[in-house]
Parts: C-alpha cells; sequence; structure tokens
C-alpha cells in the first residue's frame, strides 16, 4: 500500500492553488483545475482546506509569507531593500497577481496577515519622518517596487530603451531621494 506525504500534498494544492488564483482570481479559479495540477482530487482539496474561499486565503497568505521571509526588510539600506523586492515581483509575479485579486474579491482576506506587516513597519520606524509615517513608507516602497509589474503595457513600451535594470535602478533612486540621500 502506498503511503501518502500528507505536507506534501497539502505544498502540491498550495503551489497550483497559487498559480490558479494568480490567473483567474477567487471567482475564476476552479477547484478541478488546481486538482489536475496538483495530482490530487477535489476531495482531497475540500478535506484539507474545507472550501474554495479557505484554500485562496491559504494561498494568499503563503505567497505573502514566502515573499516576507525571500525579501526582509532592510532597515539600513531601503533603497536596496525596494531593488530586492522589485526583482521578487519580476520573477515572482503571482505573488502581486493574487494580492491583487484578493483586493478586489476578498478583500478581509487581503488583511490577515497583519503580523507580517506589523513587524515591517517596526523595522522601518525610524526611517520614517514628517510628512510619511511609517505605513506611508511602506505604502510608498512597495508600490514604487510594483509599479512595473502593474503599469498599463503601452506606457512602459513608450520608453523601448528601458530595460529591467533600467527599472530597478529608477526604483532605487526613487527611494534614496524619498529619504533624502544623495543620488548614486
Amino acid at each position: 500500500m502506498v503511503q501518502r506525504d500528507a505536507e506534501a500534498t497539502r505544498a502540491k494544492i498550495l503551489s497550483a492553488a497559487r498559480e490558479e488564483f494568480a490567473a483567474h482570481g477567487h471567482a475564476g479559479g476552479r477547484i478541478d483545475r488546481i486538482a489536475r495540477v496538483a495530482d490530487s482530487n477535489v476531495r482531497m482539496i475540500y478535506a484539507y482546506f474545507g472550501n474554495k474561499s479557505a484554500l485562496f486565503d491559504a494561498a494568499l497568505t503563503d505567497a505573502i509569507t514566502r515573499m516576507a521571509e525571500a525579501v526582509p526588510p532592510l532597515p539600513d539600506d531601503l533603497p536596496r531593500w525596494v531593488g530586492e523586492l522589485y526583482d521578487f515581483h519580476h520573477e515572482h509575479p503571482d505573488v502581486l497577481r493574487i494580492c491583487l485579486w484578493a483586493q478586489l474579491e476578498r478583500p478581509e482576506a487581503a488583511s490577515e496577515p497583519l503580523e507580517a506587516y506589523a513587524t515591517k513597519a517596526e523595522a522601518i520606524r525610524s526611517h520614517a519622518s514628517a510628512p510619511f509615517s511609517t505605513v506611508d513608507l511602506l505604502v510608498i516602497i512597495y508600490a514604487i517596487a510594483q509599479a512595473w509589474q502593474t503599469a498599463p503595457l503601452g506606457l512602459l513600451a513608450a520608453d523601448p530603451g528601458a530595460t529591467d535594470a533600467s527599472r530597478r535602478r529608477a526604483a532605487i533612486a526613487a527611494v534614496a531621494r524619498i529619504l533624502g540621500h544623495a543620488p548614486e
């Protein structure tokens, strides 16, 4: 008899759910597609997560947690941190996409990982000064890091010479200027 690895199965389901919900949102995401990609079945998904909304919320929390672990704040070098966030969003667009879907379709789920944001706010508190609160500074840093992922393609096409490297440098320079650092 084949022994099931419950944690491995759960991880495969979460990975498939992140991809599915990032591509289609909560409303458009299909449990049968998730089951197929995870090499599982619908019954198993419901056994692990209860319902579609709980699976979406778990996939969202997993995505945000992965980002928080991969790109922790660099309180002593916030411009470098925005560059690392830019890289993360470029390499893992599914994380930003599932977060955007959550804001649109399940805002109650998007506010769940408050602890992660509270920890980040505390880490950069000493760098916030008028007119910015700590949360203002975090929002601005995230907005800059994510800007090219959410910008209209026509706008990005208006600068045919731009590269990922030049956009990354622009993000770093923007945060440095906001913080009053000399440009590099």
